[in-house]
């Protein structure tokens, strides 16, 4: 039995460029060695054929919305249907991963309560199918520091916990805004550790274009982001990794530093994490915060406007 399943749900394979940057992803993971399982799920074109030259387990039957974008709902079940692996990890599929996310693994289920890892990229232009020959981890880190930049902490590209949790996922679309800020969302409500681990687990994203959505939008622009966002509870349950709890660092996990900013985020999310309660969570933040407020409100009200002339 492998110690971690990393599963994903990679785009077509239909574009080479991309085709090549997830290859080198879905290798990068394969190199960690024995104690990882790899699982691509969904059937986009040229997946099948994919998994079959990588040597992965390939699911196909994913439940998909009336769109035709997969669930992270059903990609979670299917996952953990076909793992007996004590710990998972979702991870988008141009992400590479080092040895350090299995060390990290292991120093994170120390203690007794499940718990979140998440943590910050690195974007690295990478154009070429990537050599996995003996010190090819190396010659990547030394890259990403010369010719890397640090990705902002709004979003998130991997989530490792233990299998048993998040059995209970709403019908999100995968590949769409929302989703990876809800799983941080409900792990604060859970009382997890929500482990930041960025210090300690270098990921590096492969940079890409959005060809391969609609209209060649970013994924935060598209109407199924916006229904992402309505399944997660709305604007309040968007937490980043401003809301972990811990770090990650040298090997130990130990509290994160607040200062004053951090106060008043754990004061504005207090009601929707300890309390459970949307309402006063919006009434905090309209207290704490009134003019993004009133631009959520102005937003909220010109989308509604275009909903109504547009029938």
């Amino acid at each position: 039995m492998s110690y971690l399943t990393i599963f994903t749900a990679p785009k077509p394979f239909s574009d080479p460029h991309v085709a090549r940057l997830q290859r080198n992803a879905i290798r990068s993971w394969l190199a960690l060695g024995p104690e990882v399982e790899v699982l691509m799920i969904g059937d986009e074109a040229g997946m099948a054929v994919a998994a079959t030259e990588l040597g992965v387990v390939h699911l196909r039957d994913v439940d998909r919305n009336e769109n035709g974008t997969p669930l992270v709902s059903s990609i979670f079940d299917l996952a953990r249907k076909h793992s007996q692996s004590p710990y998972f990890a979702y991870v988008n599929a141009d992400i590479l991963l080092f040895a350090d996310l299995l060390e990290a693994t292991r120093q994170s289920a120390n203690g007794s309560r499940p718990f979140l890892i998440i943590g910050q990229r690195w974007d690295l232009e990478v154009e070429e199918a990537l050599d996995m020959a003996p010190g090819w981890q190396d010659r990547m880190k030394v890259r990403v520091r010369e010719e890397g930049r640090l990705h902002p902490p709004g979003g998130s590209d991997y989530f490792v916990f233990p299998g048993a949790c998040y059995e209970e996922i709403p019908p999100f679309a995968i590949g769409r805004a929302g989703w990876d800020n809800w799983m941080i969302y409900y792990a604060r409500r859970r009382k997890w550790v929500v482990i930041d681990a960025t210090s300690s687990v270098l990921i590096i994203h492969q940079s890409h274009d959005y060809a391969h959505l609609p209209g060649g939008r970013p994924h935060y622009r598209l109407p199924e982001s916006d229904r992402n966002v309505e399944l997660a509870g709305g604007r309040r349950a968007i937490f980043t990794l401003h809301d972990a709890t811990h770090q990650l660092v040298d090997g130990q996990l130990k509290a994160r530093d607040l200062g004053w900013p951090d106060m008043i985020r754990r004061l504005e999310t207090f009601p929707s994490v300890s309390l459970g309660s949307p309402a006063l969570a919006q009434i905090a933040f309209s207290v704490l915060h009134p003019r993004r407020a009133f631009g959520e409100f102005r937003g909220w009200l010109s989308r509604r406007v275009r909903q109504i002339r547009d029938g």
